[in-house]
């Protein structure tokens, strides 16, 4: 999810300087909650920080920025949540999970990466599309008999209050996640650099690089929202794993494949990292080897997947969505 900001500078009768940071988000309760922590941490950090939240109903422009063309440059990326996806059930049916639901069960789902991978791994159920908001799905399916279950991303749910209705959280082996899901974003004016500079405290290492990785990946492969593409990051040991797989509609091909690299956080001297964005993530703090190292583990993993034959399924599955 993304924040984007403005700021303005002004001088107070009293000869003092103060600054207005004014940050702009999307009229969602989920979009203005995140943006009002992110608020409340710069708050901590700069007690003299003048910061004033807006909304603004972002227009649909294509299908790789459907929330964000708007709201575009730099991305900052700040302390992942679980990016899993989680299965929010029926009242009916609390206490099941997807292996224990009746067959023929309806699952509603507005993503083409969870349809296909769950149509492949759960072939006994029934996959539907579900639109709107968080709140929205949730009073369809509370309120209606039209699904035993959907699927959310567990962040969303958590942030919102709302973990007590996860009634099972899929892992990897169900369920890879979309790229960068779960991590929050502070967008940024290119020419702020002291803005970049002043929010990069809130980096969270791990997790920018993951993202790295993820958004490479997608980029290499020419990804989107109407093409189903899935990840699975993790750092162990100074070692950063990255598995991605795209998928026909159906879940029925698939090419998926892991490749890792090492990398080096202990050494955090700055050595021009913040000069150059990595796939629209700017990272003043990180060290430019270990961001190269991520941003080219994306690049090599989606170069396997399209060296195997990944162009053909996702032309495929992009053709087919686009004659619904």
């Amino acid at each position: 999810d993304e924040i984007s900001n403005l700021v303005s500078v002004f001088q107070e009768g009293n000869g003092t300087v103060t600054r207005i940071i004014r940050m702009g988000t999307r009229k969602s309760q989920l979009a203005r909650i995140q943006t009002d922590s992110v608020a409340e941490k710069l708050k901590e950090l700069y007690p003299d920080l003048q910061l004033e939240i807006g909304t603004r109903r972002l227009s649909i422009i294509g299908e790789k920025s459907l929330f964000t063309k708007e709201l575009e440059n730099a991305l900052e990326r700040n302390e992942r949540e679980n990016p899993h996806d989680a299965v929010v059930l029926h009242p009916k049916n609390a206490g099941l999970s997807l292996d224990s639901l009746p067959e023929k069960s309806v699952i509603g789902t507005s993503s083409l990466r969870r349809a296909a991978q769950l149509k492949k791994r759960f072939p006994q159920l029934v996959f539907e599309n579900i639109r709107g908001n968080l709140n929205t799905r949730l009073k369809k399916l509370d309120e209606k008999e039209d699904f035993a279950a959907i699927i959310l991303a567990a962040a969303g749910l958590k942030r919102m209050g709302w973990e007590s209705r996860i009634g099972q959280v899929l892992g990897p082996e169900d369920c890879m996640y979309a790229v960068g899901q779960g991590a929050l974003a502070i967008e940024v004016r290119a020419r702020d650099r002291d803005i970049l500079e002043m929010v990069s405290v809130l980096h969270d290492p791990d997790t920018v690089l993951r993202c790295i990785a993820e958004r490479a990946f997608l980029k290499q492969l020419e990804g989107g929202c109407s093409v189903p593409v899935a990840v699975h990051t993790e750092v162990k040991n100074s070692v950063l794993y990255l598995t991605g797989a795209v998928y026909s509609l159906d879940g029925t091909d698939c090419l998926k494949d892991t490749m890792q690299t090492n990398i080096d956080l202990h050494d955090l001297v700055h050595d021009g990292a913040g000069e150059r964005a990595h796939v629209g993530v700017t990272a003043h703090s990180l060290p430019l080897l270990a961001l190269d190292a991520a941003e080219k583990l994306g690049t090599d993993l989606a170069n396997l997947l399209l060296s195997k034959g990944a162009q053909d399924i996702l032309t495929t599955a992009r053709q087919l969505n686009d004659a619904r």
